[in-house]
């Protein structure tokens, strides 16, 4: 008897196969590549997703031998929603979230609505990155797509449907849609009735970790998985991963580094939501009851692969690459900067108008230096975000890392340095995965709470602790990498302005 859980990301899936006692028996992964038809677009092929997807859930089954898993969650990106037939039809490409199609109805939205009165509905800051602008652009500019889609469903709500579960979503994927109201947790009639999108087109809201199906007889054979094994709803990937960490209490912090770093303090809800809004911070539902989170994400793992396919192209088929590459970064803090800004930053404010900088550059400069310059970019992002959360009163006692590039001991170390606090590893640091096995765990009765599922399923691995000196280079450093883009902001507004002219 076992568990499985799947994700899906942005550049890839994964499945894994846990024992009932948390030890992971197998895991695999296939990687993909968003689409960009044009400058400006960036979208999934659907059905290439779907099929990866299909073929990480058989591989692991298989390795999983005489384990087969009784039941199954799912967790995956928010925003990107794919439309579907109510026959389970996949019918187009799923928009991700830094595809700028979109951003008129953003801004009508906040000019109409009212930012305030949008905030006390839904917690979220309005922004092209998140569904609802992309629903509203493929309904004028697609209709014929829009009309023949029963649905529009999130990554981890169509996988449960195309695997037999009816069409469902929950509350923490729902709230990345601007749709949801977070008070009632429910679709937002209010907004629904001033975006005119048909209700009908979107899937029914259940919290997380309930029984939503059970996997269809025609693909049992074909993904290696039992009869009867049960579909359970997921959610967001950063509150699974929060779930799969451990953080099941207020005053802890995740620090998930995949495509995008989040991190995700985890709290109980505010009386007054509204004091996030300056802070230009989010309230989302966690998958476990009675706590919320917040998010302060950026683009990590998406810099560090470009940096492999641009400095390591002829390495990077090589099995080991990121290690070979992690043991090229200088151990002391890099004289460069990095404006982390390659893709347009969708937090604290999404911004269009900019590019990613490095500065500081030499003949002698090492691409070991240039990678950890990267990694010191985007850890610096965070520091006002931070601030944010203590001028609040947000508790952070513990950072819990997890996700791909925790297994980075080069940057988790960094990471310390920068914050000046310590970062602890799990065992599993694919936690998503592991939190997608424990609700499974929890929706069929296997586990009497979310404490007993974490007590077996968590472990700590490794914790990184910042160092004195570099603390303060760091400190030092960030004053001036708080100017880069102040300064720059006006010469990358210019160099964007006739490419947005022409994506538009």
């Amino acid at each position: 008897m076992s568990l499985l859980g799947v994700d899906v990301g942005t550049s890839g899936c994964k499945a894994a196969v846990f024992s009932i006692n948390g030890r992971c028996l197998s895991s695999a992964y296939r990687e993909y590549t968003p689409e960009r038809p044009r400058p400006g677009r960036a979208q999934l092929d659907s059905q290439l997703v779907w099929d990866k997807v299909k073929q990480v859930i058989s591989q692991v089954a298989v390795a999983a031998g005489k384990d087969k898993p009784v039941a199954m969650s799912v967790s995956s990106i928010g925003e990107a929603f794919i439309p579907v037939s109510a026959d389970r039809e996949i019918l187009g490409p799923a928009i991700l979230s830094f595809d700028t199609r979109g951003s008129q109805y953003s801004q009508a939205l906040v000019r109409e609505f009212g930012l305030k009165n949008f905030y006390r509905i839904n917690c979220n800051l309005p922004g092209p990155h998140l569904s609802l602008p992309k629903l509203l652009w493929i309904r004028e500019h697609q209709p014929q797509l829009y009309r023949k889609a029963d649905y529009f469903l999130l990554w981890a709500d169509l996988v449960n449907f195309l695997l037999g579960a009816e069409p469902v979503t929950t509350n923490s994927l729902a709230s990345r849609t601007l749709l949801f109201d977070f008070s009632r947790q429910d679709w937002s009639e209010p907004l629904l009735s001033w975006s005119g999108l048909d209700r009908e087109k979107l899937a029914r809201i259940v919290p997380a970790g309930k029984v939503v199906g059970k996997i269809a007889p025609s693909l049992t054979e074909e993904l290696n998985l039992p009869g009867g094994l049960l579909l359970v709803s997921g959610g967001h990937d950063q509150c699974l991963n929060a779930l799969g960490c451990g953080a099941i209490a207020p005053g802890k912090l995740v620090c998930g580094l995949g495509t995008y770093e989040c991190l995700a303090p985890v709290y109980s809800p505010l009386a007054d939501p509204l004091k996030l809004l300056p802070e230009k911070l989010n309230m989302e539902n966690h998958v476990v009851p009675g706590l919320v989170v917040s998010f302060l994400y950026h683009q990590a793992g998406l810099l560090v692969r470009w940096f492999r396919d641009t400095f390591a192209s002829s390495e990077s088929a090589s099995a080991d690459i990121y290690r070979r590459l992690n043991q090229e970064i200088p151990e002391q803090p890099t004289g460069l900067f990095v404006l982390p800004h390659f893709e347009p930053p969708q937090w604290p404010v999404y911004v269009k108008e900019t590019a990613g900088v490095i500065l500081g550059l030499k003949t002698t400069t090492s691409r070991g230096e240039i990678l950890k310059a990267i990694m010191e970019g985007t850890s610096f992002y965070f520091l006002k975000g931070m601030a944010s959360l203590k001028r609040l009163g947000i508790p952070v006692k513990e950072c819990l890392a997890s996700g791909g590039g925790a297994s980075s001991d080069a940057w988790l170390q960094i990471h310390a340095d920068i914050f000046g606090f310590p970062f602890t590893r799990p065992r599993v640091t694919e936690a998503g995965l592991a939190g997608c096995a424990m609700l499974a765990g929890l929706a069929c009765g296997l586990y009497g709470s979310f404490s007993e599922a974490a007590a077996l399923f968590i472990q700590e691995e490794k914790t990184f602790y910042p160092d004195a000196r570099r603390h303060r280079i760091y400190q030092e450093k960030y004053e001036i990498f708080q100017k880069i883009y102040s300064a720059v902001k006006p010469l990358l507004t210019a160099m964007a302005e006739p490419k947005i002219r022409k994506s538009q």
